[in-house]
């Protein structure tokens, strides 16, 4: 693996036959996610493909050029011209190395698999998730000199580090973009020197052995499991909804409400959460217009009582979001009428949805923890479940709140109990 300037681009690049060039940025928490994986990859492909490198602070016009707008960015060169498809932020093993294997033979590919060994690595305490749950647990294990790895198949941070702001967090008089308070805690967690292992695929987990398997080949053994998986909320897959995803469309009125002071608001759905959440944006907004699917509000009669009293809430009964697109500063949400299919839309300042969440207990395998009605972990006073030696903190449990502040304390109890366990 070699690193190349701008200069030396179209010489190692352009007439360097079959390439894959790594565009990363210093102080880039997906940059050196994505380090080990591009030198083990190098390692494995090395031999068919070229692996570069290049500084894209140092190279700003080449990457415009080339369209690379963030960090880490991966692109593939065959004889000069662009093959496979771009990708960049948190870049997994296997996205890299389907696009490699698409630039060989099958047969070349087949010798490269052959080489590729299983490995297993041991440790005291194993982190299911990387939010401010996991991360708690992280710099409380790391201070306390317990050998832990954290897992995520994402980048640390979790929902915090989509949040747009956060203001109620202690030790901040100024708010918080939520990415920044994720890079801090994650550095902390880093610090203490445990390992990370994120943007991976979770092959499978099993709780009994305290076996996880990541990105099909390593083998992660370790004494005890915690998960701190999270949530994620219930999404109405409509067209701008992930791209808009923390710019300009939320899913947490309490960590988002407060910047919308005297602004009209657009809320999605219609049950407890809505209604609840509807409420509470009162106290900052102007103006908030309910959609909702059915002819009426769902959610218990004493929320629906409150809601009819407050005089800043209007509801559209028997509307579906189809779109999202923004305009200035403006989101314009396309409606359908479901009784006479007629399209319109909506202008509003910001856009909350309150559709449900779900609980992410899909990647722990078969045997799971005793759960309540709702798909929430149960875990008593010490963040341990019915698995011995399985523990379950943040989101991922059966609580009456779910924050930030909440989820750093039930890392902060776990990670405490089983220091003294161990």
């Amino acid at each position: 693996m070699k690193e190349i300037n701008a200069a030396e681009f179209e010489q190692e690049v352009l007439q360097g036959g079959k390439v894959v060039v790594d565009f990363y940025s210093s102080e880039c928490a997906p940059c050196e996610a994505l380090a080990p994986k591009f030198e083990a990859m190098a390692e494995l492909y090395g031999k068919k493909i070229k692996f570069l490198k290049i500084f894209r602070q140092q190279n700003r016009e080449l990457a415009t050029e080339l369209g690379v707008s963030s960090s880490p960015t991966l692109l593939f060169f065959d004889q000069g011209k662009q093959v496979a498809s771009t990708i960049s932020g948190g870049i997994k093993k296997a996205e890299i190395q389907e696009r490699l294997d698409s630039m060989i033979s099958p047969e070349e590919v087949i010798a490269i698999k052959a080489n590729q060994k299983p490995t297993v690595s041991e440790y005291d305490v194993a982190i299911l998730g990387g939010g401010p749950a996991g991360l708690t647990a992280g710099i409380y294990l790391g201070q306390a000199k317990i050998k832990t790895v954290l897992i995520d198949p994402a980048l640390p941070g979790g929902y915090m580090a989509i949040t747009h702001q956060v203001s109620n967090y202690p030790g901040f008089t100024e708010a918080q973009p939520g990415f920044m308070l994720a890079h801090y805690m994650s550095e902390q967690a880093k610090q203490t020197g445990i390992d990370f292992k994120v943007a991976v695929d979770i092959t499978s987990v099993d709780l009994l052995k305290k076996e996880i398997v990541i990105d099909q080949l390593e083998t992660i053994r370790a004494k005890k499991i915690i998960i701190a998986t999270g949530t994620t909320p219930n999404t109405m897959n409509a067209p701008g909804e992930s791209e808009y995803k923390g710019k300009g469309i939320s899913y947490c009125a309490t960590c988002d409400a407060k910047y919308f002071v005297d602004k009209e608001v657009t809320v999605i759905g219609g049950g407890n959460s809505a209604v609840e959440e509807a409420l509470f944006i009162t106290k900052f907004a102007k103006k908030i217009t309910m959609i909702h699917q059915f002819d009426k509000l769902t959610a218990n009669q004493t929320a629906i009582e409150q809601l009819q009293a407050n005089d800043k809430i209007n509801v559209m009964y028997e509307y579906e979001p189809r779109g999202f697109e923004k305009r200035g500063d403006k989101m314009i949400t396309t409606l359908e009428n479901l009784k006479t299919k007629e399209i319109s839309t909506l202008e509003s300042d910001g856009v909350f949805v309150f559709i449900g969440f779900k609980s992410n207990v899909a990647v722990l395998g078969d045997t799971l923890p005793e759960m309540n009605n709702w798909g929430y972990i149960l875990a008593d006073e010490d963040m341990k479940t019915s698995i011995p030696d399985v523990f379950a903190i943040g989101d991922i449990i059966s609580k009456k709140y779910r924050q930030i502040t909440t989820a750093v304390a039930d890392g902060t109890i776990a990670a405490i109990t089983i220091s003294k366990e161990l």
